[in-house]
């Protein structure tokens, strides 16, 4: 097998820097930038190519297997992949109740991107990790010997992948901070060791459990043997856990994207950008900062 021609799917690459003028942060000194990793692809979206990419060349044509929740950004972009480069994709779901349930809108777009979907119960799913729960799952897909990316796509290969996001930026001298919302953490992970040792990370995790911590330093061990960069994590701001989107965060990012003309996606982009505004009141950035906020992905559908 060989593998597919990612050049073909053309992303914009470096992803564009704007800056944005907000009174939240210009009146405390700070300069906000956007870093617009939701432009790189249409479909391949932000973060989403930077860690599918050098998975979907190591699968060299074999089946891509991985897993994700209903909602699941990567299931998307995994199943949009497959399409755009003619490979089979499986993805393996967090709840078999769902298997007789209506297919919601997420979901609905991996079917029809040609992604099988495989409903599994949580204890199962839980397990996935384990050797022998991945093989009986691999078994009951009929997929032995696909390739089998790990849930979120955060595995070495996409932590290096991610590490072109820090190195796009470590050439801008006026780059202090750099914010983001993390799910696996693989972005960061990556990001963080692109840097300029002057530089560093701000991670905002969107699922609550304080369990980051450990898995970015694993993640960067993995994969560059030790942990690289200043990086830090705020947990005050994943508004109850993953596609949780209360009536606060909605009316934000609403008044953001009035604001800016920004679309502003709601279980990642909407928390980071949330939470820098509360850190720019509370001050945390000394005046004369300029912060960097990746937007990794757009709102869904």
């Amino acid at each position: 097998m060989t593998s597919p021609d990612l050049a073909a799917l053309r992303p914009r690459l470096p992803s564009p820097v704007e800056e944005i003028t907000d009174g939240r942060f210009g009146r405390h000194g700070i300069r906000l930038l956007l870093k617009r990793d939701d432009l790189i692809h249409p479909d391949l979206i932000g973060n989403k190519w930077r860690k599918l990419a050098p998975n979907l060349a190591a699968a060299a044509g074999r089946t891509v297997v991985t897993f994700g929740g209903a909602y699941s950004n990567h299931l998307r972009a995994t199943a949009a992949a497959g399409r755009l480069l003619g490979l089979r994709t499986v993805g393996v779901v967090r709840g078999q109740e769902l298997a007789d349930r209506p297919l919601n809108p997420s979901l609905a777009r991996c079917a029809a991107d040609g992604m099988r979907l495989r409903f599994v119960d949580r204890s199962t799913y839980r397990r996935k990790g384990e050797p022998e729960a991945l093989a009986g799952i691999l078994r009951e897909v009929d997929a032995e010997d696909a390739y089998v990316v790990p849930e979120g796509g955060s595995n070495s290969l996409a932590v290096r992948g991610c590490r072109a996001l820090g190195e796009e930026l470590r050439a801008r001298a006026d780059v202090d901070v750099v914010a983001l919302a993390c799910g696996t953490g693989g972005t960061l992970a990556g990001l963080a060791a692109g840097l300029a040792p002057d530089q560093r990370v701000l991670g905002i995790p969107v699922l609550k459990g304080g369990f980051l911590n450990a898995d970015i330093t694993a993640l960067q061990e993995r994969a560059f043997g030790g942990r690289r960069g200043d990086w830090s994590l705020d947990e005050r701001f994943h508004f109850g856990g993953y596609a949780r989107v209360p009536a606060e965060l909605d009316a934000f990012a609403e008044d953001f994207e009035d604001r800016h003309g920004l679309p502003v996606e709601r279980l990642y982009v909407a928390k980071s950008l949330y939470g820098l505004v509360v850190l720019a009141g509370e001050g945390a950035f000394p005046r004369g900062t300029t912060i960097t906020a990746v937007v990794t992905g757009r709102p869904f559908p």
